[in-house]
C-alpha cells in the first residue's frame, strides 16, 4: 500500500474517533487544514464521502462507519504488532484503557492497581466506568470487564476476582419503621433503591434463588434511582430505602452496624469477574503485564 494511503487512513480514523479536526490534528501534530486536506484526498480518491461536517461537530457517514470499523481495528493492531517488536526486553510501556464498573474499580483494581503503577511507571491505565454493553474493539479498549466467563465467540477472558453475591440491605433508622422482609414478595412494601441500567435503559431486576432452587427475578419499586451501585450504597446507609448490591462492597458497612442485611438466604453466588479482551489481537508487553498482575489467584489455606 503506497504511503500515502496509510496516512489518509490514519488521519480519517484520528477524525472520526475524536468527532473533531482540531482533536485530530493535536493527535497527529498536523494544523487543521492540513488534516482537512488529507481526508478530502482520500473522499476524492474513493469517490465516497466518508465524514459528515457541520459548524458544530463531525460524525462518520455510513460509508465512513463502515471503514472504521474494518480498517480501525486493523490499524490498532499493526501499532500493538510495532510495539511488540521493538519492545526487546525494555520495561513495558504504554496505555491500557479497561471499561468496567466502579463495583469492579473498588473491590478488585483499588486493592491491585497502585503495586502495578509503582512497578510499571511507564505505564498509564485508564479505568472507564460505564454500566453500558461497550464494544471495546470499535472504542479501542483493550478490554472490559464481565461476570463470569460468558462472551462472545472472538473474545477470551480471565478471572480477576473471586465468586461473589448481592445482598439486600437497609440502615437501622430505616427498619426502625418497617418490618423486615421475610421473603423476595415482601419488597413489595418496601422502598427500593433502583439501578437504572445504561445500555437498554430499563431498571435492573432484582434477582433471587428460593430454597427449592428456583430463580425469581423481581421488579420492584421504589422511589430513588441511580445509574451507579455506590450511589446506591450511600443511600441506603442514608435510610432512603432498601438497595440490592454485591456483597462485597456492603460488607463493612454492615460489620459496622451501618447497614443491615436481610434476605441472606435468597441470593446466590455469582461467578467472579473476568477480564475479556479480542482473541485475535496480540497483547502488548504493558497488557500482558496487567492481565498477570489482576489475574485472581485462589488464597492458599494454611493447615494448623
Amino acid at each position: 500500500m503506497p504511503r500515502d494511503h496509510i496516512n489518509e487512513l490514519t488521519a480519517f480514523i484520528a477524525v472520526a474517533r475524536n468527532q473533531s479536526f482540531t482533536r485530530a490534528a493535536n493527535e497527529l501534530g498536523v494544523t487543521p487544514s492540513a488534516l482537512s486536506h488529507t481526508i478530502s484526498g482520500l473522499e476524492q480518491r474513493l469517490n465516497l464521502r466518508l465524514l459528515s461536517r457541520t459548524t458544530r461537530n463531525v460524525s462518520t457517514t455510513e460509508h465512513g462507519e463502515k471503514l472504521l470499523r474494518s480498517v480501525g481495528p486493523l490499524m490498532d493492531q499493526i501499532a500493538e504488532e510495532l510495539a511488540s517488536v521493538t519492545y526487546h526486553g525494555s520495561r513495558p510501556a504504554g496505555h491500557i484503557r479497561i471499561t468496567c464498573t466502579d463495583h469492579t474499580i473498588e473491590t478488585v483494581f483499588r486493592e491491585k492497581l497502585p503495586e502495578f503503577l509503582r512497578k510499571y511507571p511507564e505505564i498509564k491505565v485508564e479505568l472507564s466506568m460505564n454500566y453500558a454493553l461497550v464494544d471495546i474493539v470499535a472504542e479501542r479498549f483493550d478490554a472490559g470487564i464481565r461476570i463470569g466467563e460468558a462472551i462472545q465467540q472472538d473474545m477470551v477472558t480471565t478471572r480477576i476476582g473471586p465468586d461473589w453475591r448481592f445482598s439486600v440491605v437497609g440502615s437501622p433508622s430505616y427498619f426502625a419503621n418497617r418490618a423486615v422482609p421475610k421473603t423476595p414478595a415482601d419488597l413489595a412494601d418496601h422502598n427500593c433503591i433502583q439501578l437504572r441500567m445504561a445500555s437498554a435503559g430499563n431498571l435492573m431486576r432484582w434477582e433471587f434463588r428460593s430454597p427449592d432452587g428456583k430463580s425469581i427475578r423481581l421488579p420492584v419499586e421504589g422511589q430513588a434511582i441511580f445509574t451507579t451501585v455506590g450511589a446506591m450504597r450511600d443511600a441506603a446507609i442514608d435510610g432512603i430505602g432498601l438497595a440490592f448490591l454485591p456483597q462485597d462492597l456492603t460488607a463493612i458497612y454492615i460489620r459496622q452496624g451501618s447497614l443491615v442485611e436481610v434476605l441472606r438466604d435468597w441470593c446466590p453466588l455469582y461467578d467472579g469477574h473476568h477480564l475479556y479482551y479480542p482473541s485475535r489481537r496480540q497483547t502488548s508487553p504493558a497488557f500482558s503485564a496487567f492481565l498477570e498482575a489482576m489475574r485472581y489467584r485462589v488464597p492458599s489455606v494454611i493447615s494448623d
